[in-house]
């Protein structure tokens, strides 16, 4: 039975469905598709992904696709209660609500396995150590899933270095139509969404510290100096940090970023970004914002220790008074800005995104008997079906190679 904050929401969270559905082209394509071959009948599928309209729009095609879906997030404030209502008042199973307490998020988490699925969608890879931990019962019948993002990818290398992962996994962050447009425009766009929805504070004019500069990173810094930012990027990969530079941007190290920063953001996928040492010498009125999937990147921990007072100055910002008076702000307490603190990335980038996962969990059906447990890169042609497929959704085409530039690129012989 689903878990959820009041069903009497379902209206709001439907209106919330049907506009993404008119900028999803892609998934809405492979929706009526399923709906024909329903590569999924007789499965059962868990979802860990954050809650929120583009989530509920793949969920309900995988459920076209013949599956018995149950859906939880993958962040206690990025669900958005009126679209888990929605779900839930169309029979789907849903495990959600905002703001939940870490108790109850990995409550949720166990409930969304409890139907022992076949497939799964992980976020972060909750879903993947609670199914190799104490909930490995719970996997009897899975068959492989897929990772949304860089920090789960990550942690699933390292589980396949070690041995220690028992089903095949696809790695969906590193495809090229989800990091290269999900990761850098979503990101990018997203992020500054969430942080001037928050403070409604202009970006022009001010120093912004970026805290790494992988593709996440890179879109933050582009709509940053895009709006007149004047932009910091902080690195530990000598390779990225001069390509930042050559982006134009000052690259240093943290300490000697912190005392000019009057926004921080941090999109490393790491912890202990920012620390104690670094709030001591920060703005008066300073900002600071996480990107990142979990909340660690800004030790909260020792930002509350050097505090005299914390408060609520509004919504989705918290105030740290410091002891010499200075007031340093955390947004979305950290957690993901531009989910807990907004709308998510734009439909149209999660389009691509959610279509990636749609055909890899397909692609894992029908053929899991051939996949060894360990980490696979997304198969080639599904990521040029779902650009091709974009491109035609946005009035675009590309040329194709003639029999004799094949030739003379040695394609064929």
């Amino acid at each position: 039975m689903s878990d959820i904050k009041d069903i009497s929401l379902a209206a709001s969270g439907w209106d919330k469905i049907k506009w993404v559905e008119s900028y999803m082209p892609v998934l809405k394509l492979i929706r009526e598709e399923f709906r024909r071959t329903t590569p999924f009948a007789g499965m059962r599928i868990s979802t860990s992904i954050h809650l929120e309209a583009k989530t509920a729009y793949l969920a309900l095609t995988l459920r076209e696709g013949g599956a018995d879906v149950h859906v939880t997030g993958c962040n206690p404030l990025s669900t958005q209660d009126d679209v888990a209502a929605a779900l839930a008042s169309d029979g789907m199973e849903v495990f959600a609500r905002h703001g939940v307490t870490d108790e109850e998020y990995d409550a949720h988490l166990r409930m969304a396995l409890a139907h022992k699925p076949h497939l799964m969608i992980d976020d972060g890879g909750d879903l993947t150590n609670l199914i190799h931990g104490d909930c490995r019962g719970y996997g009897e019948c899975l068959l492989g899933g897929c990772e949304e993002t860089t920090t789960g990818v990550h942690r699933l290398i390292a589980r396949e270095k070690a041995g220690l992962l028992d089903y095949p996994m696809i790695n969906v962050n590193d495809a090229d139509c989800k990091h290269l447009f999900d990761n850098r425009y979503g990101t990018g766009q997203s992020t500054l969404d969430g942080i001037m929805n928050s403070t409604n504070l202009i970006i022009a004019g001010k120093t912004v510290v970026i805290a790494g500069y992988g593709w996440c990173g890179r879109g933050v810094a582009m709509r940053v100096h895009g709006m007149g930012g004047l932009v910091i990027v902080t690195e530990i990969d000598p390779v990225k940090g001069i390509e930042a530079v050559m982006d134009g941007f000052r690259v240093m190290k943290m300490d000697d970023a912190a005392p000019l920063g009057d926004l921080f953001i941090t999109v490393t996928g790491c912890s202990d970004v920012i620390t104690g040492e670094h709030f001591k010498v920060m703005k008066d009125g300073v900002l600071l914002a996480n990107a990142g999937h979990f909340d660690v990147e800004i030790n909260k921990n020792d930002l509350a220790a050097q505090a005299v007072e914390v408060w609520q100055r509004k919504p989705n910002i918290t105030g740290y008074r410091m002891a010499d008076g200075r007031i340093l702000n955390l947004l979305a307490e950290g957690r993901l800005v531009n989910l807990a603190a907004g709308n998510g990335h734009p439909a149209e980038i999660m389009d691509m995104s959610f279509s990636i996962q749609a055909r890899c969990l397909e692609y894992i059906a029908k053929n899991h008997k051939k996949l060894e447990n360990r980490v696979y890169q997304v198969p080639r042609e599904i990521d040029m079906d779902v650009a091709k497929l974009k491109l035609a959704a946005v009035g675009a085409e590309t040329d194709t190679l003639t029999p004799e530039q094949e030739k003379y690129l040695g394609l064929v012989l």
